[in-house]
């Protein structure tokens, strides 16, 4: 006669040196699962290199709005219409796209905006990403541009913008394309000469964690001998 029994290793007791790494290590597997979905990664490639950046999850509604236009492709093919070397870069207009509307630039982006979110621990540091929007007068709420976006380059002459655009990323990798692009030669309304553009913004896609092994294990053993 067999029968079936249930091995719960030390179920119900002290767990022992495996248990408690496989906890840990469970624990920081649902972290990095939760920052991935909080705080998205992007890849956006410039014709000046390549940065990465990383959005914040205190910002939510910039998050958002920034991942659902670049699920659109909404950026792709836009230039930096603004540089000032020593300040930011700006970018984000797809009236940018179009040189006949050159006299138009800065002020193109979807019908809508996006209300501002200001926390005080995302301040203007180098490569920090901050939105665009019109100033006080109009917008006394200081309502972000649907689109437009600024990339920090002097983190000393930003300072001041701290709690008045609403910072929501950074630039984690290629800090140096920042450099590379605020360095162009560029008109008297900060235009550049040359054609400074993204080409893509693609969201970083992550393999789904192995889900953790299971501790207890279910063993059939013949418990009888038959004489």
């Amino acid at each position: 006669m067999a029968s079936a029994s249930v091995s719960c290793g030390s179920f119900g007791g002290k767990k022992n040196a495996s248990e408690t790494e496989l906890d840990d290590s469970t624990k920081t597997a649902m972290e990095m699962e939760r920052m991935r979905k909080e705080m998205p990664e992007f890849i956006m490639e410039t014709t000046h290199g390549t940065m990465k950046i990383r959005l914040y999850d205190k910002t939510p509604q910039h998050r958002d709005n920034f991942a659902k236009l670049v699920s659109e492709n909404y950026y792709d093919g836009i230039r930096f219409h603004r540089v000032i070397e020593g300040f930011m870069i700006q970018t984000g207009d797809p009236f940018s796209r179009d040189t006949a509307m050159i006299n138009s630039w800065g002020t193109g982006g979807p019908d809508y905006t996006v209300p501002a979110e200001f926390i005080a621990e995302y301040g203007h540091k180098k490569g920090a990403i901050a939105a665009a929007r019109k100033g006080d007068m109009a917008n006394p709420k200081k309502a972000s541009s649907g689109s437009q976006f600024y990339i920090v380059h002097d983190p000393e002459v930003c300072r001041q913008l701290d709690g008045q655009y609403t910072v929501f990323g950074e630039v984690t990798e290629g800090l140096e394309v920042i450099d590379a692009i605020a360095g162009v030669a560029t008109d008297r309304r900060d235009r550049p000469y040359e054609d400074v553009m993204i080409l893509s913004i693609k969201k970083v896609e992550y393999e789904e964690p192995a889900a953790p092994a299971d501790s207890t294990a279910v063993e059939t053993a013949d418990s009888t001998e038959t004489k």
